[in-house]
């Protein structure tokens, strides 16, 4: 019956009673602050839920916070947690029904974007899920139908906004629960949010008021920060790149977003990687296991990697579901004067290969910049090179139900090949080796006797790699 807390909350307040900010100079205060809290209590993970509706990001160069935030996270090792901001009721928004009639459409509308500082690329942007579908009145009077909601649980909120981010990066990378929206029948079909918020604690707790209900992206981020945190706690010593990456890793497409939004790309612009599933940072299973490595890589060079692939992940049997995962991140210095913004692009793809010289023969100095993009990949990849790379955080899963006897994965080895390339205005910018953090995940989940963890280990144990199991 006692409360063990496990982590330390502080809270640094940058703006006024009103919620404003009549300094003009957001960007520095934010800066001091995260400074003091890094140097004075150790900070690690920065929940900033705040955005400028007047700064919605159309395309073209990042300025501002969000390159405040993208410098101070590679100088600082910070991790930054933002949201993906509010759409703000205009002349210009749906009007009465047309908010239930016209979701999900107008989330990928240009004054849906994500605004300042969302857009910046070294944190991890969240947008916002709907949790509940029934106001106070609905609950209380379950029969009757005049309050309507717009979204249903697990689907994304009506108000939440969207990406992507410079270069076509993805933007949010991951969605929490945030709240919804209503209509009501009585008043024109108004807007309502009366009991479809999220429940969070009160900036009125000293009158007796501990917790308050409210919605939107603001609501969302703090999730995604605790989660965070919740990782460094149990690894101290992880960075902050290891903490994107897994939290990406283990992000999933809620199925009624999904079944929404049909479309690949649009499901990807409004809703990134997806929702963290939270019992996956810390479990620990046989079925499914973790690869970890922390590396340093120089310019114009590649890293490869070979995955054991246990022999209970690629057996036949019955039809299931077996899973690759992959997530990379890095944090590149950035200018802001560039349209590509990062110096440097660090990038991994995932390829079969008889062996460690047939591999690195596709990837050596002599491929041209052409074949390089055409080097195939594994089949069946989610999101593709294309679209993932184009991120300082990248995660992609391969889905398999059966391998048929003359399965690649069964005929050759499996790699992930780390590819760093400096655009030539960055290579000063850049350090002589950049960090990046690499996770693979083998699931097995429909087979709970498959022994992974215990195979892979053995395999491992044979060698000597700059690998780690973490199950």
């Amino acid at each position: 019956g006692t409360f063990t807390p496990t982590l330390r909350l502080y809270s640094g307040r940058i703006l006024d009673k009103r919620n404003e900010n009549a300094t003009g100079f957001v960007e520095k205060q934010i800066e001091e602050a995260v400074r003091y809290f890094v140097k004075e209590h150790g900070c690690k993970v920065f929940n900033l839920s705040f955005g400028d509706a007047n700064k919605p990001y159309m395309g073209g160069h990042l300025k501002g916070l969000s390159v405040t935030l993208d410098t101070l996270s590679r100088e600082l090792g910070a991790l930054f947690v933002v949201s993906s901001g509010n759409h703000r009721i205009t002349e210009d928004s749906p009007n009465g029904l047309e908010w239930r009639d016209q979701y999900p459409t107008y989330l990928v509308r240009d004054d849906w974007r994500i605004i300042e500082p969302a857009p910046a690329l070294n944190v991890l942007t969240v947008g916002s899920l709907v949790r509940h579908n029934q106001t106070f009145n609905s609950q209380r009077y379950p029969g009757d139908l005049t309050e309507l909601p717009i979204a249903h649980p697990d689907q994304p909120s009506p108000f939440t906004r969207t990406g992507c981010t410079i270069d076509g990066a993805i933007k949010p990378e991951l969605m929490a629960h945030g709240g919804n929206w209503a209509l009501s029948k009585h008043k024109n079909f108004d807007l309502l949010d009366s009991g479809m918020g999220v429940v969070s604690t009160s900036h009125q707790f000293a009158n007796g008021n501990p917790f308050s209900v409210d919605v939107g992206t603001s609501m969302a981020a703090p999730q995604v920060a605790h989660l965070a945190a919740s990782v460094f706690h149990e690894q101290p010593n992880a960075t902050a790149n290891f903490v994107r990456a897994l939290l990406c890793l283990n992000a999933e497409l809620p199925k009624p977003s999904q079944q929404l939004i049909c479309d690949h790309k649009a499901l990807r612009h409004v809703c990134g990687y997806g929702r963290v599933d939270e019992t996956a940072l810390h479990r620990s299973l046989e079925n499914v296991v973790t690869l970890i490595a922390e590396g340093k890589i120089e310019n114009k060079r590649h890293h490869f990697y070979e995955i054991p692939l246990p022999q209970d992940f690629t057996s036949g049997g019955r039809k299931r579901l077996r899973e690759i995962a992959v997530a990379l991140a890095y944090t590149p210095p950035i200018r802001s004067t560039r349209i590509k913004y990062r110096a440097t692009r660090i990038d991994f793809r995932l390829v079969v290969a008889r062996d460690l010289e047939h591999v690195s023969t596709m990837f050596n100095k002599a491929t041209k910049k052409e074949d390089y993009k055409n080097i195939q990949e594994l089949p069946g990849a989610t999101i593709g090179w294309g679209a993932r790379s184009k991120g300082t955080v990248q995660a992609d899963f391969w889905r398999f139900k059966q391998f048929q006897r003359d399965s690649p994965l069964r005929r050759m080895k499996l790699f992930v090949v780390i590819t760093r390339n400096d655009f030539p205005w960055g290579e000063d910018l850049c350090n002589s080796e950049e960090d990046y953090s690499l996770l693979v995940s083998l699931r097995d989940k429909e087979n709970p006797r498959a022994q992974l963890y215990t195979q892979i280990k053995t395999q491992l144990t044979a060698r000597v790699p700059p690998l780690r199991v973490r199950t």
